[in-house]
């Protein structure tokens, strides 16, 4: 069974590595299908998995003098996404608090990613008929980051293809650049999210074998997405990104009325 959380966050992680969807809306819906823990443990883990897969990323990248992040959009979106990260922890908190049973968290996260990753979809087939923006205010994109990083905490996903439209609509990225900023976005959002967790003492209980497998498993999707990212062309790395969302709806779908009847 432990092979289970290794495999999955290998898998997830490769592939969120190459969109730069983080791994997190695959690992959390996957692992809330499969029932192998806790809604709030599987919440936290994979953010902890994510974490660890947009480090590596993000570090390698830089190490490398890879110029695809854009510090002067890139950093204020993080540095909104690190506070939004903040108040998704504690959104999340707040409406576990609500339900006496576990499983409505569950159902609510889970109709939550639903509606979010079919707006994606929607806005990814039809992005080339959109018009986008060049939004350069410093302002706007810590209130954009803001946005992102509170979604992405509460729903436990760690950024997500939510991300990649934003990058696409408001400042006109293409496929590739828009996976790297959002890796990096990522990284912070979910670093300062950690940080809130552990200062607030609300980590949920959880094994430590798992964390580790899923750890190794985020920095090995890491390895893997990096060098599929750098073979793969815009035009695939699209293909593949549309397929996830199909997938990614059909289970929280099931997710969300199965915890509704738990």
């Amino acid at each position: 069974m432990l092979l289970i959380f290794f495999l999955v966050s290998l898998l997830a992680s490769t592939v969120g590595a190459v969109c730069g969807i983080g791994g997190g809306v695959i690992i959390k819906p996957v692992l809330d299908l499969l029932h192998l823990e806790e809604v709030a443990a599987i919440s936290f883990l994979s953010g902890c998995t994510v974490l660890t897969m947009s480090c590596y990323s993000v570090g390698r990248s830089m190490l490398a003098g890879e110029r695809r992040v854009s510090l002067s959009t890139g950093t204020p979106l993080a540095l909104g996404a690190a506070a939004g990260g903040l108040l998704g922890s504690r959104l999340f908190s707040a409406v576990r608090a609500m339900f006496e049973n576990p499983n409505a968290v569950g159902s609510v996260q889970a109709v939550c990613l639903a509606i979010v990753t079919l707006g994606t979809l929607i806005y990814t087939v039809n992005r080339a008929k959109i018009p986008t923006l060049r939004v350069g205010n410093k302002a706007a994109c810590v209130a954009i980051g803001l946005a992102l990083g509170c979604m992405s905490s509460f729903l436990g996903i760690g950024g997500g293809p939510i991300n990649l439209v934003v990058l696409y609509f408001f400042f006109s990225m293409d496929t590739k650049t828009a996976a790297a900023n959002s890796l990096y976005i990522i990284f912070f959002g979910q670093l300062f999210s950690l940080i809130a967790t552990l200062a607030t003492r609300t980590v949920p209980p959880f094994r430590p074998e798992v964390l580790a497998l899923m750890a190794a498993g985020g920095i090995g999707g890491g390895i893997l997405g990096r060098g599929l990212n750098k073979k793969l062309d815009s035009a695939m790395v699209d293909r593949l990104f549309l397929v996830l969302m199909a997938v990614i709806i059909g289970i929280s779908v099931m997710n969300a009325v199965r915890y509704a009847g738990a």
